[in-house]
């Protein structure tokens, strides 16, 4: 996944803005085309949009081995602008529970 400049779309009526990008390829005839799905998501990574491309052609003779071309031709098909790799959120370290102090016990003398 991509972090990109964020966009706004639409969904039921409502704006709202992606600035998560995912892709991954779908099918594809081998030595002429490839064809991805993409998705758009927000910050709680939401899907705010979705569809598919189709790579062949010249960018598909371009592509070779490199993902990260993949990765911007399809940007330049969607109009984004590709800001960095996503890395997901690093979870608060867990607080622990206070021990409770242990009760004294009493001798009694006699």
């Amino acid at each position: 996944m991509k972090t990109i400049l964020p966009i706004q779309t639409w969904i039921n009526g409502k704006s709202v803005e992606a600035t998560i990008f995912n892709m991954y390829p779908i099918g594809g005839v081998l030595g002429s085309s490839a064809s991805f799905y993409y998705s758009l998501l927000d910050d709680s990574l939401a899907q705010v949009s979705q569809g598919n491309l189709t790579m062949s052609g010249e960018a598909y003779a371009g592509w070779g081995s490199n993902d990260e071309y993949a990765w911007e031709w399809a940007a330049i098909e969607l109009n984004l602008t590709i800001t960095g790799d996503y890395v997901p959120p690093v979870p608060p370290e867990p607080t622990p529970e206070p021990t409770p102090e242990p009760t004294p016990i009493v001798e009694e003398t006699v």
